[in-house]
């Protein structure tokens, strides 16, 4: 069991973010701190200055666990990815998707210009940040451009020629339109300025120092003042900010720490730039064995039966068999893989932060996670023998189906080993072959898919000599079970019967609060909550089960009410309903969109986007 008081104890003196869990593990909420071990604690004392939410919420708290930063500008940031991520019940959560500002140097231009933007995009610009301090990014840029005289207009250099503009007559642009400056004397400003975002900044600070002195030594003043806050402000921009990153590629980033035997191996996940979660997983190995012999055995293992390969790895240190790792990798991603050992920069500081959180949760945790490997291989001992099986009981399957009066009918599996989840291993399926709300048949298709698929993979390693390897589906349960009672499990037991296949199975049955109670096997009925261990394990299986198929089922839910939206306006086909999507990326777009950028869309026409306009107002008539 998680004690918490204890628990308490080991917090850290510094900055992070907290996750706190109900008793099935649900995160039920996100927050930050600038020191973990004062702000956690606060909840588990005098509870008379706390809102009636928090009262709530830590009555709800089962455990919780922590991620290290390096500042609580760090902690914002991966608070909110987080928050977007699990979408916790005790969190304000935003509708809005807010994107942090970049600094965006236009490099790809004869002069370059420098200003704020929250789009990235592939157009050879250089993007620095992504900052929190939206003040501190607006009073850099303004110092830049009076340091520099940058240019601020958008017009093309090359093809207008007009007159220069007002900030050339006042001192505020070196006038590159008339040709005032070359653009060699021009880039080489570029270039400093590139340097100071990338984190030179110190020759630039050194500069504005001096003028401040200077001004201050003539005794003016406000001037002194003005160049001062521009240090500020530079101070301010220049704090590293590693929760979210430029790129906007899938990255596993991958540290360890060890102590004697016991070994941590921490991954951190970005997914689309952003830090979205992370995972640790605990080894043992000689005390002789090098490091990097440990890692590289870790990546085989890990990736082995991943059903995700990210675009990049990025490791601590140097592995054996770098070069074959990566070309086995990238055979089973379909594209190239890199796995690289950054040596400076953000990626770098991100691992060194990754390799922070495997020693604190080696020196911190160990106990917790001894306990919690013992508690999870006890249920699952102890689930062996309550309903007898003969074999040992390592992997368990759970199926689940999911629908909305019969349409889009899904499945999900997940997968636990050892009473863990293993999330790599999970599936979903998206009902071919059953037509309304049947949830026997469903159920019958997804097993026979699943099973039908495991036989053809088996038989298609051994016929080319392939032993040692599992593939996808290769790899069989030594129970089964399903979400549902008596009927849904002799239909599903049909289906192995008729494959051949003697695996043990049993359906969960939920109570009124729709936490599985019974289990029912071999047609009798087990009565569960009198093992509290086994109790919590199937409630926990059963609640990620049923999770995994209500998320894949909302969002075919989401993806048929757009497209059943465009669908009902005369002349707009399928090849004009994607086309428009993808250009407009949202309903809401195309509502406002105007009939002449509608018609810029490839496929349509004046009169196609009048049709459009026309069935939007429509709709906003009869709302009225």
């Amino acid at each position: 069991m998680f004690d918490i008081k204890e628990q308490l104890k080991k917090l850290p003196q510094k900055p992070g973010v907290y996750l706190m869990k109900d008793s099935t593990g649900e995160i039920i909420y996100v927050g930050k701190a600038i020191s973990l071990k004062n702000r956690v604690r606060q909840y588990f004392q005098s509870s008379k200055n706390h809102s009636p939410k928090v009262l709530a919420m830590v009555g709800n708290i089962s455990e919780f666990e922590y991620i290290l930063t390096d500042s609580e500008v760090e902690a914002l940031i991966l608070e909110a990815n987080l928050i977007k991520k699990h979408r916790p019940k005790y969190n304000v959560l935003l509708r809005d998707d807010k994107q942090y500002p970049y600094i965006k140097v236009t490099i790809g231009e004869k002069y370059p210009r420098v200003f704020k933007t929250r789009r990235v995009i592939k157009d050879g610009a250089r993007y620095f940040g992504p900052y929190i301090n939206v003040g501190a990014v607006n009073n850099t840029i303004e110092m830049l451009k009076k340091f520099y005289r940058l240019r601020t207009c958008n017009k093309n250099l090359e093809k207008n020629k007009d007159r220069a503009c007002l900030n050339y007559h006042i001192g505020r642009c070196l006038g590159p339109c008339q040709g005032h400056i070359d653009s060699e004397e021009y880039m080489k400003m570029i270039d400093e300025i590139v340097l100071f975002l990338g984190g030179k900044h110190e020759a630039l600070v050194k500069k504005i120092e001096k003028k401040m002195k200077d001004a201050a030594a003539s005794m003016q003043f406000e001037k002194a003042a003005e160049y001062r806050d521009q240090i500020i402000a530079i101070n301010n921009i220049m704090e590293k900010q590693k929760m979210v990153l430029a790129s906007d590629i899938d990255q596993d980033l991958i540290a360890m720490a060890r102590g004697g035997k016991d070994i941590c191996v921490m991954v951190f996940f970005v997914r689309g730039g952003k830090l979205i979660g992370r995972e640790h997983y605990m080894l043992s190995a000689r005390e002789d064995e090098e490091r990097g012999e440990i890692i590289s055995a870790f990546i085989k293992q890990f990736y082995a039966g991943a059903a995700f390969v990210p675009k990049e790895i990025l490791l601590q240190e140097k592995i054996n068999d770098l070069d074959v790792i990566e070309k086995w990798l990238s055979v089973k991603k379909g594209s190239k893989v890199l796995v690289k050992i950054p040596h400076r920069g953000e990626k770098r500081a991100l691992l060194e932060l990754v390799y922070k959180n495997a020693v604190d949760t080696l020196s911190k945790f160990r106990d917790k996670i001894i306990k919690d490997k013992e508690k999870s291989e006890g249920a699952i001992k102890e689930l062996r023998e309550y309903l007898n099986l003969s074999k040992p009981l390592f992997r368990i399957e759970s199926f689940d189906i999911s629908n909305t009066q019969g349409v889009n009918s899904v499945a999900s599996m997940v997968v636990f080993e050892n009473g863990k989840p293993k999330y790599s291993d999970y599936r979903r399926f998206k009902i071919k072959t059953i037509e309304g709300q049947n949830d026997y048949g469903s159920m019958q298709e997804v097993i026979y898919r699943r099973f039908k698929r495991g036989i053809e993979e088996k038989d298609n390693m051994k016929e080319k000599g392939i032993i040692d390897e599992e593939g996808k589906f290769s790899k069989f349960p030594d129970l089964i079970l399903i979400d549902g009672g008596v009927g849904q499990v002799n239909a599903a037991k049909e289906v192995l019967n008729a494959l051949g296949l003697n695996i043990p199975m049993a359906g969960m049955v939920k109570d009124d609060r729709h936490k599985t109670k019974d289990l029912v096997y071999n047609g009798k009925i087990i009565n569960i909550k009198k093992n509290q261990l086994i109790f919590q394990l199937i409630g926990k299986i059963q609640e990620e089960t049923h999770r995994f198929a209500i998320t894949y089922h909302k969002s075919l839910r989401g993806k048929t009410a757009v497209q059943s939206i465009l669908e009902e306006i005369p002349g707009i086909g399928e090849k004009r309903r994607i086309a428009l999507l993808k250009y407009f990326k949202t309903i809401e777009k195309i509502k406002k969109a105007s009939i002449d950028e509608l018609s810029q869309v490839k496929g349509m026409n004046k009169r196609a986007a009048k049709e459009i306009k026309d069935y939007f107002s429509k709709k906003n008539t009869k709302k009225e």
